[in-house]
């Protein structure tokens, strides 16, 4: 359990909701704050994580979890940013001879691209090749454009972590772009919920891991990125501003499924969970796309 709260959107009863997580179940701080603040996203906006986690500690559960169906912690974000082969290893697996490249290459993500922990990922009709990427990602909390990488940890909010389910053959579907394998419905999860960020100690050097049905398949560290979490803010509002609710996918270890000899590719019945020390684990089944 994180000792700085984990603070989770959910459905109970029909109704998105929010709350403090612990392992005896949730408190409904949307029963409480919902007036003043719908969703997480208008908290994180006020800069209220840590009060919302305080008021939660005072409260008794009330919700099981078992009782509650996770949906992806941010809801409605303007920006999902994510960054490709940002761990050393992963440049190798490219086998093109050529060196890494000087900036950070990158892509959006649609909401609607992402699920909650413990929902389904989707394989679709069009494709057999799911593939799973394990990821840590950062959700910023204080708006900002040209930030400099020594204030750029102050725009960030919190933490959380994300399959970034890439439908392999779709990515290569054109010759300068990865938009359609990285956006199919439900292809990928963002979760289990979000954990406040304090200070840089939680972010330096992270042990994030992957495991399929049990496997071990994807592991690094966060202290080995090559474009670091001060570099990438700074570099991404040179051009955009990045506000409130925009959350940046940060890269994913070697050990993806099409990077294996021979390929495995996700099929229904798998269990993805991806874990990292001090956020959580975000875990999620696969199913077929209902025809």
């Amino acid at each position: 359990m994180s000792k700085y709260g984990r603070l989770a959107t959910f459905s109970a009863g029909g109704k998105a909701r929010y709350g403090l997580v612990s392992d005896k179940g949730i408190v409904d701080l949307s029963a409480r704050w919902g007036e003043r603040f719908p969703t997480l996203k208008e908290v994180i906006a006020a800069g209220k994580l840590r009060n919302l986690v305080e008021e939660g500690d005072r409260n008794s559960p009330d919700h099981a979890l078992d009782a509650v169906t996770f949906r992806p912690p941010v809801p409605s974000p303007e920006k999902i940013i994510c960054i490709g082969v940002n761990y050393p290893d992963r440049n190798a697996e490219y086998k093109d001879g050529q060196a890494p490249a000087p900036y950070p290459s990158m892509f959006l993500r649609t909401e609607r691209s992402f699920v909650g922990h413990e929902a389904p990922l989707v394989r679709p009709r069009a494709t057999s090749q799911l593939d799973y990427e394990g990821e840590l990602a950062l959700v910023i909390g204080k708006a900002g454009r040209h930030i400099s990488e020594k204030h750029a940890l102050h725009h960030v909010a919190a933490l959380t972590l994300c399959n970034e389910g890439t439908l392999r053959d779709w990515v290569r579907h054109a010759k300068f772009n990865v938009t359609q394998g990285k956006n199919f419905e439900a292809s990928g999860s963002l979760g289990p919920w979000l954990v406040p960020y304090v200070d840089e100690a939680q972010i330096t050097d992270v042990r994030l891991t992957t495991r399929v049905n049990g496997e071990l398949r994807q592991e690094d560290r966060t202290s080995r990125l090559i474009f670091g979490f001060r570099y990438l803010l700074a570099y991404i509002s040179t051009f955009t501003t990045l506000v409130p609710g925009d959350i940046i996918v940060t890269g994913t270890p070697t050990g993806a499924g099409a990077r294996l000899d021979p390929p495995r590719y996700l099929v229904p019945g798998d269990v993805i969970e991806v874990e990292a020390d001090g956020v959580g684990l975000l875990r999620n089944g696969v199913i077929d796309e209902a025809r």
